[in-house]
């Protein structure tokens, strides 16, 4: 969601505050701005422009040493030059950029207007601001304790930056359910809503906890709670730099990471194998073989992507360990009063780790004393901590809106956890061996499929002018489906749809013409023959078909078809999903869409 940059230190902050939120702009905004303190006065430049247009509004060569920018995805109010950040109150002393939503927002302002303050936005950060300057108007003693004494008053989530005209040389920062990052540099402090913004200069960083404030200076950091009670925390390092987030030879970000996924998924492999046993290793969920075996259930919960590598892997862990597994998505799941059992594993997917449905899925399954894991791809980050336990994706950063080397690297640590599952009980070690052979074959079958790019590109142009698609699938192949639609529909724009293959008939046979193609998923397994009488449906009534195959389909079957490298019937899922990021992504790039930053969406959801 919207980006977060605050810097104070001795160099100028003007350029520090550009770069970071240059570095955030994959996170989805609409309006952008910054504030700097010099001589006890804010200079503030904010606009409905994008960072590049922002530049040129900005004096890069102001003195300033310490300030705070933004980048806005609209929640209270349009995208429009005054509801962009910072916001201000009416003396224009405090600045304030927020991320999240503050629920009591309307109660708040109401108060101040009936109190004689002038809003000048719509949006409900301002009434923090107006509400730092009255607790400081009214005696508080620092800006520190102006914002714990504000925030006493907030409902909601939110990740806060504070900047006084009239202490310039500090900032303060607080955390609710989005999140807030520290950076620890050599006589100055960065703070940031992701580590992309900060590791152009250090590695070092602290991640706030819910509930938690910190006051900075150039040389230090307090930390404390909305109590007034001081927390000890200990910088660590992250495994990152400036370089894991340039695009190199790339036109786009998802261009490089569906490029990058070979090597991202060989990290996910990587010492997890053990071909003696036929079994796989998953270090950080801490359970041995007999805290396996007491497993009854598995439940897997996130959203969008996450959700449908959720699916497919409740497939896997069924198949393999012949448990009952479903997925849910994690925005119904956290309000749907579930019934939570103590034997079953629940399973919280995240790429961010901050996502808010998520976050809060998982916390409400700890309250009713369920056996939570986290699969996500950030370290440090809340679900990871909340959970305590849990596997880290290892696929690397992933800055494009779309995900797809972090779905997959989900998808093949689910199914080394199904593995796992399965050979504590009735999995023969065989089976085993042959799984664990064809998870350490997918880093080459990938890199074939991403050889065959070019004609997966000439499958997208012929069919870019379709205005709707139907994505098909059958048992394995359902996931696979649902991934694809959404990848199309993420950055083309195109309406897609898909559909259980056997439902078909049900009611969305109605929608096929000749101008709906349909992308069926034809794996060559045990239900080959079903798939191709699917095929013949929709055949028979005008539609076009793109087949996605590993198998000899009839000739003039199907109008297209992507073919996919062999691999075992179970693991297919895996592998078939990818040339699907390729099509969507040729599809996207024929109709001219912003592939990175499609309209409405940003890469990490932390708010409702």
């Amino acid at each position: 969601m919207c980006g977060i940059v605050g810097y104070v230190g001795g160099r100028r902050a003007t350029p520090v505050l550009l770069e970071g939120l240059h570095r955030l702009e994959y996170r989805g905004y609409d309006s952008a701005g910054l504030a700097v303190a010099n001589r006890n006065r804010l200079k503030v430049t904010k606009a409905a422009v994008r960072v590049d247009e922002l530049r040129d509004l900005v004096e890069e060569n102001q003195p300033a040493t310490t300030g705070i920018a933004h980048t806005r995805w609209a929640t209270h109010g349009e995208p429009t030059d005054a509801n962009a950040h910072p916001h201000l109150d009416t003396a224009k002393r405090i600045a304030v950029v927020h991320n999240g939503i503050i629920e009591n927002a309307g109660r708040l302002r109401a108060r101040l207007t009936a109190d004689g303050v002038e809003l000048v936005s719509e949006t409900d950060t301002e009434a923090l601001a107006h509400l730092i300057a009255a607790a400081l108007a009214d005696g508080a003693p620092s800006l520190e304790e102006a914002v714990r004494q504000t925030l006493r008053e907030v409902n909601g989530a939110y990740g806060i930056v504070v900047l006084d005209a009239q202490n310039p040389g500090q900032l303060v920062v607080a955390r609710n359910g989005s999140p807030i990052v520290l950076g620890i540099g050599d006589g100055e402090m960065f703070v940031a809503s992701d580590v992309a913004a900060l590791v152009r200069y250090t590695q070092r960083v602290v991640y706030l906890d819910d509930g938690e404030l910190a006051t900075i200076t150039a040389d230090d950091f307090v930390t404390s709670t909305l109590q007034a009670h001081r927390t000890a925390k200990t910088p660590m390092t992250v495994d990152l730099d400036d370089s894991d987030y340039d695009l190199g030879s790339y036109a786009n970000f998802m261009h490089k990471e569906i490029a990058e996924q070979p090597e991202s998924v060989r990290r996910a492999l990587l010492g997890r194998l053990d071909d003696r046993f036929g079994t796989a290793r998953l270090g950080g969920l801490n359970f041995d073989p007999r805290d396996l075996r007491r497993i009854r259930r598995v439940k897997f919960f996130g959203c969008g992507s996450a959700y449908y590598a959720g699916q497919l892997g409740a497939n896997l862990v069924e198949e393999w360990a012949r448990l009952p597994a479903d997925a849910e998505p994690a925005s119904e799941l956290r309000y749907r009063n579930p019934v939570v059992e103590e034997d079953t594993l629940y399973v919280a997917i995240s790429q961010s780790g901050e996502t808010a449905d998520t976050l809060a899925a998982v916390q409400e399954l700890q309250r009713k004393g369920g056996k939570v894991i986290g699969a996500v791809n950030t370290v440090g980050s809340a679900i990871a901590r909340e959970c305590g336990s849990g596997v880290f994706l290892h696929a690397g950063p992933e800055v494009s809106v779309a995900s797809t080397k972090a779905y997959t690297n989900m998808t093949v640590v689910f199914a080394m956890l199904a593995l796992s599952l399965g050979r504590v009980r009735d999995l023969s070690v065989s089976d085993g061996s042959r799984i664990v052979a064809a998870l350490d074959s997918l880093p080459q079958l990938i890199s074939e499929v991403l050889d065959g790019e070019d004609a997966i590109s000439e499958v997208a142009k012929e069919h870019s002018g379709a205005e709707r698609m139907f994505f098909i699938g059958r048992v394995r192949g359902w996931p696979v489906a649902r991934e694809g639609a959404q990848k199309l529909k993420e950055i083309s724009y195109v309406h897609a749809e898909a559909y259980q293959a056997g439902e078909l008939k049900h009611g969305p046979l109605a929608l096929i013409d000749p101008a709906m193609p349909s992308v069926v998923i034809v794996p060559d397994d045990e239900l080959l023959s079903k798939n191709i009488s699917t095929i013949e449906q929709i055949k028979s009534r005008g539609g076009p078909v793109i087949a996605l195959t590993n198998a000899e389909l009839p000739d003039g079957l199907a109008d297209s078809v992507i073919r996919v490298p062999r691999s075992e019937p179970e693991v297919d899922p895996i592998l078939f999903t990818i040339p699907l990021q390729v099509f969507a992504y040729h599809l996207a790039h024929h109709l001219g869409r912003d592939i990175d930053k499609p309209r409405n969406l940003a890469k990490s959801v932390t708010v409702e």
